[in-house]
């Protein structure tokens, strides 16, 4: 359901495999309502989540927990939550590695003005808005987002040998010609091809522009009112036992990893992810990301993390030519784990405000 939400047929095919590898009911993946009702239940958390994460309210996580029959826990809750919110972010590392080499099937219509325009240009007065033409929509088919490579390269052999390991041991075909499932063994790759529209129930629901320069005021996610390090991390560790010292550790490591091009870029580029998510750091000029990040990185960046599906096809590939590949691996950690921790912060402030209510 989460990877579905950015077309992401890489994830949904591997989910896909892993879910039958441990005995999962195959009528389920025909599609979203095939699935059992409580799961379905998550549909719209999880399109929330995916695009508008602003829009994540008391009222979805109310839903959720009294449903009668098909309700949810609170440890059950933020289990699924950090799932989706997981999910979600990986999207965007994949098709920012250029790992999911399929075009989407039914690709999802931008809306709010293009991927060059945030709330940090608003607030700076940053130039005016870039015009339609750089929509994902307008304009011409592109190469993958990253320049090809040998990682690349590599991952794209393995899958065409599993797919020629698939036609040997012979074919089965499940779910009305929408699956295709090998039993393998375990060190052998498993190869999946589902739909993905098959578990999205609303293809129209996209990324919308959290700020828009017209308006007199933002209702913005302040980092002081309620951050990660002081509210998240407890309340997640409290209702999901040690997942909260297990997401920490990751976005501890995230921090720490060396940068050649300073921690000042890496600050600027974590504050712009949030930025577009609506979330503010009072402590943060953010006349400093128009500084450090040029037109096009921020093209990119924005491109990956609101319009994933889109970033390998039609939008500009990351800049900056003389990045090695491990440092444009690094930008496309920096981007996951930002935005994953954007969603789990809205997630989270919300069930604290269902909590205390």
């Amino acid at each position: 359901m989460a990877a579905a939400r950015h077309h992401c047929g890489y994830l949904v095919s591997l989910h896909s495999a892993q879910f039958l590898r441990v005995g999962g009911d195959p009528l389920w993946l025909q599609g979203l309502e095939s699935a059992p009702p409580r799961l379905r239940h998550l549909d719209h958390i999880n399109k929330v989540l995916a695009h508008r994460p602003w829009l994540t309210a008391r009222s979805h996580i109310q839903a959720l927990l009294k449903n009668g029959e098909q309700c949810w826990s609170l440890a059950e809750l933020v289990q699924a939550v950090v799932l989706l919110a997981h999910c979600h972010a990986l999207c965007s590392f994949v098709f920012g590695s250029g790992a999911d080499v399929d075009p989407p099937q039914t690709p999802r219509v931008p809306l709010g003005t293009p991927p060059g325009y945030c709330y940090c240009d608003a607030a700076n007065g940053n130039g005016a808005v870039p015009p339609p033409s750089n929509a994902p929509s307008d304009r011409t088919p592109r190469r993958r987002s990253l320049d090809s490579s040998c990682e690349v390269a590599c991952l794209r052999e393995r899958i065409q040998k599993a797919q020629e390991e698939k036609e040997r041991r012979g074919e089965r075909l499940l779910n009305s010609q929408t699956l295709l499932y090998t039993d393998v063994d375990e060190e052998d790759e498993l190869v999946c091809a589902a739909d993905p529209s098959r578990f999205d129930s609303d293809p129209a629901f996209g990324y919308q522009e959290f700020a828009r320069r017209e308006e007199d005021h933002f209702q913005v996610f302040r980092v002081q009112d309620y951050s990660w390090e002081d509210h998240g991390f407890s309340l997640a560790n409290r209702l999901y036992s040690d997942i909260g010292h297990l997401l920490d550790d990751r976005f501890r490591k995230v921090a720490a990893l060396p940068s050649p091009r300073g921690p000042d870029l890496k600050r600027a580029i974590w504050n712009y992810i949030h930025c577009m998510f609506g979330i503010r750091y009072d402590d943060y000029d953010y006349g400093e990301v128009n500084q450090l990040l040029e037109r096009g990185m921020k093209l990119y960046i924005k491109s990956v993390t609101c319009f994933p599906d889109a970033s390998k096809g039609p939008l500009c590939p990351l800049p900056w030519a003389p990045l090695k590949p491990a440092e444009k691996v690094h930008i496309n950690v920096l981007i996951m784990e930002a935005r994953l921790q954007a969603e789990l912060l809205y997630a989270l402030r919300a069930i604290t405000q269902y909590m205390i209510a």
